[in-house]
């Protein structure tokens, strides 16, 4: 027991700096040093500290954290009662414009979840860069804001939510694409896999296509042009509101994640090996396959002016250009956009056109202006 009258003999401690507060000449010489220079960065396997920020230098990644944050939007901000009036209204939409709709939701509902988990608990961990980090950060914010989005359309159009958010496990279509990403997060988000040897950073560079390219830049296209051209028929206009606002974000996670993807091989070209490059183009073709069995799944019949089968071309279309843009040969001679309104420079630019109008700006609270 303490007894409140014992004497105690107090240690007198050395200061660890100066009184004054300055860090000893010799200290300061080392810590100038070891500052962080920008050419000492490294996207992977990197060894200057990943938390400082500055010196940038991939000044790309804090451009696009900076439109990220600019381009901000809440799902309650947009009006749903037209969406549920529609819905309700037996007349208002057909059988298969309905299944559209639920099935879409279906595989957006887990999607985004799966990827920000990719992101969290995987991606970011690897990535050494804290330009590159700093952005992950906002995107898995913004796969956060979707996942609310395809919730709040369920909630507003009284789905039954068990089916919508089970659709993953029960729907085939939308099981295979999930069974064919599983795999690649597993890897990634595995604590025991490390980078820094050659069959590691392939392994980390696989899953970023994947994620970047066949994930964000393919699985959503034939949903993201289903919703929207709904809405350019004046049909579940909220819903296309939200949903275009979505691929807006998509876009530039697609975009950003071209670019991590082209500097990890401009800073490791033996990565790129021809072995490596023919993994990619079976992927992205398996790729392809999944999303257009998808597509039929969601529309056996036409509807909205669609078909099946222009999907199939619009796939290829679409395939081709992510093959382009990180280093690859088109897979498909001669492909195609069939809906020139989702020009391939959505994935680039604001003022793109959807539901015959255009965007003007994008502004920060998700206020859209329309000419």
């Amino acid at each position: 027991m303490l007894n409140f009258e014992d004497t105690f003999s107090i240690p007198v401690l050395k200061p660890v700096m100066p009184i004054d507060g300055s860090v000893p000449a010799a200290d300061l010489q080392v810590a100038v040093a070891t500052r962080v220079r920008a050419e000492d960065k490294r996207v992977i396997n990197g060894t200057a500290d990943v938390n400082q920020l500055v010196p940038f230098k991939y000044k790309w990644a804090w451009d696009k954290y900076l439109s990220g944050c600019a381009n901000h939007w809440m799902p309650q901000e947009i009006n749903m009662s037209r969406d549920i009036a529609q819905w309700k209204d037996p007349a208002a939409l057909t059988e298969d414009e309905r299944r559209v709709v639920k099935r879409n939701l279906g595989f957006f509902t887990t999607a985004d979840s799966l990827a920000a988990n990719n992101i969290v608990l995987g991606t970011y961990r690897h990535i050494t860069a804290p330009e590159c980090r700093q952005y992950l950060l906002r995107q898995a914010f913004e796969e956060a804001i979707h996942t609310h989005a395809y919730q709040y359309i369920v909630e507003s159009l009284g789905l039954d939510e068990s089916e919508v958010f089970n659709a993953y496990h029960e729907i085939q279509s939308i099981r295979d694409k999930d069974d064919f990403l599983i795999p690649f997060i597993e890897t990634l988000t595995n604590p025991e896999f490390k980078t820094g040897t050659l069959e590691n950073d392939q392994k980390l560079l696989k899953s970023l296509i994947v994620f970047a390219c066949i994930m964000e830049g393919l699985f959503f296209y034939v949903g993201f042009v289903q919703i929207l051209a709904l809405g350019r028929q004046n049909k579940m206009t909220g819903a296309a509101e939200q949903y275009q606002y979505i691929l807006r974000d998509e876009s530039m996670h697609c975009n950003f994640g071209i670019d991590l993807i082209n500097t990890i091989k401009l800073e490791n070209p033996q990565l790129w090996t021809s072995e490596f490059r023919d993994e990619i183009k079976a992927l992205m073709m398996k790729g392809v396959e999944l999303e257009y069995r998808y597509a039929e799944d969601t529309m056996p019949r036409g509807v909205l002016g669609l078909n099946a089968s222009m999907f199939k071309e619009y796939l290829r279309f679409i395939a081709n250009r992510r093959c382009q843009q990180i280093g690859l040969d088109e897979l498909f001679a001669n492909a195609t956009n069939p809906f020139p309104w989702m020009s391939e420079m959505i994935d680039l630019k604001k003022e793109k056109n959807f539901f015959e109008t255009r965007v003007t700006e994008y502004q920060t609270g998700g206020a859209l202006s329309w000419d």
